[in-house]
């Protein structure tokens, strides 16, 4: 008899994306010591929580779903976008969309926080960092922000707290861009800041602590600002300078004109538009106000050999580790942008970029002189790329007529029309466009500038020689490689970080990405030209709702921070519309990230700390008295659920009844949603809103510290206080620089979750909690489980306690460095508890995986145990001397253990081992000479030597 297979293998969530197989499930379940899956997670998570009814919609498969996005791709117009305001046209170098974007070895990275592992993309921040400073004329950049609009936010902040003036107002060129201008009133309004809005002429220094102005403006006026920023300096107030990288290959810079910060956006150095992100933006400062600016940095140091090493500086600037006292909640960044556009000023280098500047102006030049010779009225008489057109009564006339030529332009007023051109633009572009006003002549070439002499850039940029290398493809694409192989990602090994979440990103999930259809569209075109991004968001939404169990989600914050903040900013307008500004405290448990606490205090609320109990739950009365002493004044509390120590607490639904007894509202942190997803639903145990982090639970790609996007789900009651935009209207003001954030990778965890359907998705719930199991259980003799629940199991994380070992003299750093050798990134190092290890396996890791895993940790507590016998000091142990370098190999060897002991122990890959490409980095001398831009060639002779 033939007895056709079940092996289904278009199966994507059990086949592709879950990582143990049914039959390693079994195994795994006997080492942990439960009947079944079903058993353990009945052991694992509450009763009383679980949800009623499964996920509802089945899945695709890989094939079927790229045929979907292909339908709905197809319901996207893409049209030539001269709408300007900030996103431009731009041609991404195949050689860096292959082997960059495109890169599992790029996009599957983590924060560099672990700097001997991730030397490749630290060079490329640097090389980042090194052109903003450059094209800034600045001496200080940091490693990317989310967007333009909250840069500049940022930079108003960052003012505040460095000038020496006392005023509460802030000034904003009304020149800047709409959603620039949004954004900073947003976050102004609950620090206590007037936002005046006014033309340049109007500033009264002596009124403000600080100023920003757009250069170019978003109507396209190009002007000096040195006379503003003499009289701010005068004023001990702060000058600040929103600008654009393209046009500073060719304008005077604001470094120059005597600004303090520059911000804006490194977009249109060859990253896709994408319907509004992901883009890096860019700040740059003045030396004396480094250590305020929020952020990354990175700096250059030594390793162990006194070799020249790459590292995140002053990593204090991570300001959530401030909690209530922190300025800044940034924790993102855009750091695979970054990497873009750094490799794009690399592929051009600066003979190449002037000459793109020099194209777009020039073609600006003749567009406006074409429509001048036809009678009209042109501004501004200075300009980069940017007209405006007065247009009088024939705007909607002449806006439909570019249409239909295939062209969008930017409605201004009543009466007037915007024309931003760019890198794609072309002489049929520009034929085509006159013609959508009347003009069929072909308009003159231009050969000279529209800009006075004296705001001609005269400085020289991008000096460095990794800007002069040969750029033949063969050598581009070496270079990429050479950085891509000194870095440890997900394509190497497993990233066991706890409250990470680093699971497989599915190569079907990243294609549609690079699509023109997605990846070209302005954020701000007509909303009948992105019919299938519209669809794309409601059927996410729905689901997440679904998923969730609330009720409406905004998707624009553009990171997990940003979403707490946007979140506790809807709690505060949900008060004020029912006559409560007086709620102002928000309850806060020690153990929560720290970026809670930054984001209650950026929303004008005072953070409560509520203390742990001994097994690491809230303690539940220290909670219920502080939340009875704040009273009426209870704003919300923050939570994380599971617990941020990796347990599902048995109090939650106590939490909740109490802060609603009392008036306030539950934000449920959804940094680890992936312990609920098909499980429990935060909505329906008690919150009011959650964010989710669509980079860790659902599968968009970390990309060597951002992209990430952080949307919020609500319950109806709040829905109305959700975020606006400028663009698409609502009563709240903009947290983010488009309306619907960073759109293109949402397209990631909708395709996620399509192919996962419902049942796969519980079912990757249901095995990463197995996996972190699986570990607790093979290493609780070895390393003792610090928290666990009431029946002995832990959720989808685990934490090893390290914090022991200490009294030998062998730190968790010397833990984390020796996982290194063994071809592993760290878990999450002494956080949420210090001297600390918490491991988080995801779903997507197989049993092989984990078990090389295991057999590492295992080999290094016997190297621990060997100093606790005094067999070896531990600064003569293989630990204290990891990471292990090809150079430790073939140098002369004389400590105490073998070669062979050091650099291949018990967890590595013999034929495949991956080499650290430096030893161990030392931070202290890095943060004592600090260096964030590239340094000359001498100085790399000189560290040699």
């Amino acid at each position: 008899m033939f007895t056709p297979t079940t092996y289904d293998t278009y199966d994507f969530a059990n086949r592709r994306h879950i990582g143990p197989s049914p039959s390693e499930m079994e195994e795994m379940l006997k080492a942990v010591g439960a009947r079944d899956l079903d058993a353990l997670i009945d052991e694992t998570v509450p009763r009383s929580i679980r949800q009623d009814k499964p996920l509802t919609w089945a899945p695709l498969t890989e094939f079927g779903l790229l045929q979907k996005m292909e339908e709905v791709a197809k319901k996207n117009r893409v049209m030539v976008s001269l709408i300007g305001q900030g996103y431009y046209g731009t041609v991404t170098p195949p050689a860096i969309q292959r082997n960059i974007l495109e890169n599992p070895a790029w996009y599957t990275a983590y924060t560099p926080y672990q700097p001997e592992i991730a030397q490749g993309r630290l060079e490329a921040l640097l090389n980042y960092q090194t052109m903003v400073s450059d094209l800034t004329g600045l001496p200080v950049a940091n490693a990317s922000l989310l967007d333009e609009a909250t840069a500049a936010a940022e930079a108003m902040a960052m003012a505040q707290r460095v000038a020496k003036s006392k005023a509460m107002a802030f000034f904003v060129d009304e020149n800047c861009h709409p959603q620039t201008i949004g954004v900073i009133k947003t976050r102004a309004e609950p620090l206590g800041i007037e936002v005046i809005v006014g033309a340049p002429e109007a500033l009264a220094a002596d009124k403000v602590f600080g100023a920003i102005f757009q250069y170019p403006g978003t109507y396209g006026h190009v002007r000096d600002f040195t006379a503003e920023c003499e009289a701010l300096h005068a004023a001990k107030a702060v000058a600040i300078v929103a600008t654009d990288l393209l046009a500073l290959c060719l304008l005077k810079e604001p470094g120059a004109m005597g600004a303090d910060i520059a911000v804006g956006s490194a977009q249109r150095f060859g990253v896709p538009m994408g319907y509004g992100g992901p883009h890096a933006a860019f700040m740059a400062c003045a030396d004396p106000m480094k250590r305020a600016m929020p952020g990354r940095i990175v700096g250059v140091s030594i390793d162990s050999h006194g070799n020249r090493a790459y590292r995140l500086s002053l990593q204090t600037r991570e300001q959530h580790i401030r909690r209530e006292k922190a300025t800044s909640n940034v924790c993102t960044a855009q750091a695979l942008l970054a990497v873009m556009a750094s490799f794009y000023a690399v592929f051009h280098g600066p003979v190449g970029l002037r000459a793109i500047a020099e194209r777009v102006h020039l073609l600006t030049v003749q567009v406006a002189e074409a429509l001048k010779a036809a009678g009209a009225v042109v501004e501004p008489d200075a300009f980069f790329d940017t007209l405006t057109v007065k247009v009088g009564v024939g705007q909607q006339g002449i806006l439909a007529a570019a249409r239909h030529r295939g062209i969008n332009l930017r409605k201004v007023g009543r009466d007037r029309v915007g024309i931003s051109l760019d890198e794609t633009s072309d002489p049929g572009i520009v034929a085509r466009l006159l013609d959508a006003f009347g003009i069929t002549e072909p308009a003159p070439e231009a050969t000279q500038p529209s800009v006075p002499d004296a705001l001609l850039r005269e400085s020289e940029y991008l000096t460095h020689p990794v800007f002069h290398m040969n750029r033949a493809e063969s050598e581009m694409m070496r270079y990429m490689r050479r950085l891509a192989d000194r870095d440890l990602a997900l394509d190497r090994a497993m990233i066991p970080l706890g409250s990470c979440t680093m699971k497989l990103n599915a190569a079907a999930e990243m294609m549609p990405l690079t699509w023109p259809e997605f990846g070209s569209l302005h954020p701000f075109v007509p909303a009948d030209q992105a019919q299938g991004y519209h669809e794309a968001i409601a059927d996410l939404t729905e689901k997440l709702c679904e998923i969730t169990g609330y009720d409406a989600f905004s998707m624009q914050p553009n990171s997990g921070a940003q979403g707490e903040y946007a979140g506790l900013l809807t709690i505060a307008a949900y008060h004020r519309a029912n006559g409560d500004d007086q709620r102002d405290i928000c309850l806060i448990p020690m153990s929560a990230h720290g970026t809670n606490p930054a984001s209650a205090h950026m929303a004008g609320m005072k953070v409560v700390v509520v203390n742990s109990a001994p097994n690491g739950d809230v303690d539940l009365e220290d909670f219920e008295a502080k939340a009875k002493e704040a009273g009426e004044r209870l704003a919300a509390c923050m939570i994380t659920y599971p617990s941020t120590h990796g347990v599902f607490e048995e109090t939650v639904k106590r939490v909740c009844e109490i802060t609603h007894e009392l008036g306030g509202q539950v934000y449920i942190d959804g940094a680890n949603m992936n312990a609920l997803v098909g499980l429990v639903k935060p909505g329906e145990i008690g919150g009011d809103v959650s964010h989710l982090n669509l980079h860790k639970t659902f599968a968009i790609p970390h990309g060597g510290g951002g992209p990430g996007m952080g949307p919020i789900g609500v319950k109806a009651h709040l829905a109305p206080f959700l975020p606006g935009h400028p663009e698409i209207g609502g009563e709240e003001g903009p947290v983010s620089a488009a309306p619907y954030g960073s759109a293109s990778i949402l397209l990631i965890s909708w395709a996620y979750i399509l192919m996962m359907g419902g049942e796969g998705l519980t079912q990757a719930t249901r095995v990463a909690i197995l996996n972190a199991n699986y570990i607790a259980a093979r290493l609780k003799s070895a390393y003792p489980i610090l928290f666990m629940g009431n029946r002995g199991r832990v959720a989808h994380e685990c934490i090893l306690d390290t914090r022991k070992f200490a009294d030998v003299g062998v730190t968790v750093d010397d833990i984390a460095k020796r996982l290194i050798d063994n071809g592993f990134h760290a878990p999450t190092m002494s956080w949420p508890v210090a001297g600390t290890l918490m491991v988080e396996p995801t779903e997507s890791e197989t049993k092989a995986e984990i078990d090389r895993f295991i057999t590492a940790m295992l080999a290094i507590r016997d190297e621990i145990a060997a100093v606790e016998r005094e067999e070896i000091t531990p600064e003569d142990s293989p630990l204290r001397h990891a990471p292990h370098t090809v150079e430790d190999l073939v140098a002369d060897w004389d400590r105490a253990y073998s070669r062979e002991a050091g650099c291949f122990p018990a967890g590595a890959f013999r034929v495949d081992k991956y080499w650290p490409p430096v030893g161990r980095v030392d931070n202290v001398w890095g943060d004592r000479n600090l260096v964030c831009t590239c340094p000359p060639l001498e100085a790399y002779a000189d560290a040699a030597e």
